[in-house]
């Protein structure tokens, strides 16, 4: 695949995408039928060829992926392979995942398509794991793809904490970054701990690319407030996928259905649909290495067809995760996501970044981080913001700077992992060969 690839804002019918789409499935399942697990699926019955073929097809699971580890899910020969990774395992056992440097190329590809654009001149930094996670990967290869400068800011890496990162991010005049929005909150925190202002002092910034965590409009709007109104950036995907969806310039989330055939499957009727509320089902449509036939993310999600402000004609899908899971409390219900609405509707001159509540089936418990000055006030509005909003039994407390997020991880340098062998008088060497 070449750069010249249409871009999202150059389909202008959603037949066009149904055309390409049927158009590419027999490759897509031919391809499939060489990996021993979907042969053996369909041994002893005929195979799907065809794109009418398609809707046939049953699902494949995480759990299929896991039971066929190692190899069980490879079409290629394994000289042929780039990059293994494993998912990061949250909803149960890691799930594993293969690709080619052809594969790759499609996955560079569909991360770079940021609205905002990413650019020779630009210096990325990456703040997301460089593990057997897929997602500093993408980043690094999208960039690199598109020329950027890219700054390696592992955020698992001990040579890589907060206030390193901090220094860099000035001194580099870093224009872009990729993280999560809780890492994006650590970082501006980072950043006030040393005495700076993220809203002024940080010039070079243009926007903040971000995934991982479902992500409230509001929440959204602070985070840009809190960098002084850069773009927030969202996408969507998965170590099995890649990239799958992508921000307009509306703030709605798209489908990249030019590169993926998108259903939402409703685990009630077994039903699979293009559009509605269930898990989302992908079937990638240049995957070389590890094709994935109606592959079930198991992630809830609302997919949409109606029109978008921006002018794409793709889907758009809002990610409900965990946080579209209600809580009960008293006679009502409360989701991560309302609350989370709540919480950063506070004014902004409160300060309030770090927060968590924990759903009793008589109370609902919320604390917070704000500053000494403001903290009566904001546990005040909040209170009342419960009360009109939920109407559930709760006990709201605001929390010193510094309790849920330490000062500590803010400020301290970490001292990297080495092996030391030697060591002086008055020093402590049961730190040898792991030291850290």
């Amino acid at each position: 695949m070449s750069q010249s690839r249409p871009e999202p804002g150059d389909w202008s019918h959603p037949a066009e995408l149904a055309r390409l789409q049927a158009a590419e499935l027999p490759r897509v399942l031919a391809q499939a039928m060489r990996s021993p697990f979907y042969a053996a699926r369909y041994a002893g019955r005929p195979k799907p060829v065809e794109a009418a073929d398609f809707a046939g097809i049953e699902l494949t699971t995480k759990q299929d992926l896991r039971d066929q580890y190692p190899f069980g899910m490879l079409a290629v020969e394994r000289e042929k392979l780039a990059t293994y990774h494993e998912s990061s395992g949250t909803a149960g056992d890691p799930t594993a995942s293969y690709y080619t440097d052809q594969d790759w190329t499609d996955l560079a590809e569909r991360y770079a398509r940021k609205w905002v654009g990413i650019h020779p001149s630009d210096t990325f930094l990456v703040r997301t794991p460089y593990g057997l996670v897929i997602t500093a990967h993408l980043a690094q290869a999208a960039g690199r793809l598109r020329g950027a400068t890219i700054v390696p800011g592992d955020a698992r890496s001990l040579a890589t904490p907060l206030p390193r990162m901090v220094r860099v991010m000035r001194a580099l005049d870093v224009s872009l970054t990729w993280c999560n929005p809780t890492e994006i909150m650590m970082l501006a925190a980072a950043a006030k701990a040393a005495g700076l202002r993220p809203e002024q002092d940080f010039p070079a910034l243009r926007a903040m690319f971000t995934a991982a965590e479902p992500l409230t409009e509001v929440r959204r709007k602070r985070i840009s407030e809190i960098w002084g109104g850069i773009p927030i950036v969202e996408e969507y995907g998965s170590t099995e996928t890649g990239t799958i969806a992508g921000q307009c310039p509306q703030g709605s989330l798209h489908l990249w259905a030019d590169r993926a055939v998108f259903e939402v499957w409703d685990p009630e009727t077994g039903g699979l649909s293009p559009t509605g509320r269930g898990q989302l089902v992908v079937t990638p449509l240049f995957r070389e290495a590890m094709p994935l036939l109606r592959y079930n993310l198991a992630d809830d999600v609302e997919v949409a067809a109606e029109g978008c402000g921006c002018g794409w004609v793709l889907p758009t899908v809002r990610v409900l995760g965990r946080s579209g899971a209600g809580y009960p409390v008293g006679s009502g219900t409360v989701t991560q996501q309302r609350l989370e609405e709540l919480v950063f509707s506070l004014p902004f001159d409160y300060e309030v970044m770090f927060w968590r509540a924990m759903a009793h089936r008589d109370l609902l418990r919320v604390e917070f981080e704000a500053p000494d000055a403001v903290r009566e006030r904001a546990v005040k509005e909040l209170t009342a913001l419960i009360d009109r909003e939920l109407g559930v039994p709760h006990r709201i407390t605001g929390l010193p700077l510094g309790t849920l997020v330490p000062t500590s991880a803010l400020t301290a340098p970490r001292d990297i992992l080495k092996a030391r062998y030697l060591f002086g008088e008055g020093e402590d060497w049961d730190r040898a060969v792991m030291y850290a």
